[in-house]
């Protein structure tokens, strides 16, 4: 291997380790994201479940829903969760229908929730 070689390869390596690190600082500015989007979605959930026990609470006890749900045995209840997740509406309004990906129904919600 001649000097001119050596140089080539050492610049093409160079290249290479840039190209690395701006992957890298893509995937690190999506998983930011993706952190911030579950905090915030982890913060509305705790204050819709808050929202709704105290509604559950001033309607005197359990709403028909909420018995429903109670009665699922809970891997029927992740499935519903994991179809929701997909991206599906699982509420009797609008069961199978797509949910836009900022969507949220309070509806599917309860029913998983």
């Amino acid at each position: 291997m001649n000097k001119r070689e050596i140089f080539d390869q050492v610049t093409h390596m160079e290249t290479q380790i840039g190209n690395l690190y701006e992957q890298l600082g893509d995937l690190k500015s999506k998983l930011t994201k993706l952190v911030e989007e579950n905090h915030r979605l982890t913060m509305e959930n705790e204050h819709l479940r808050s929202y709704l026990n105290e509604e559950n609470l001033q309607n005197g006890g359990q709403t028909a829903v909420t018995k429903e749900r109670d009665d699922l045995p809970s891997e029927a209840i992740d499935n519903l969760a994991r179809i929701y997740k997909d991206g599906f509406h699982i509420c009797h309004m609008q069961f199978g229908s797509p949910r836009s990906e900022d969507e949220n129904c309070l509806f599917c919600l309860d029913l998983i929730g």
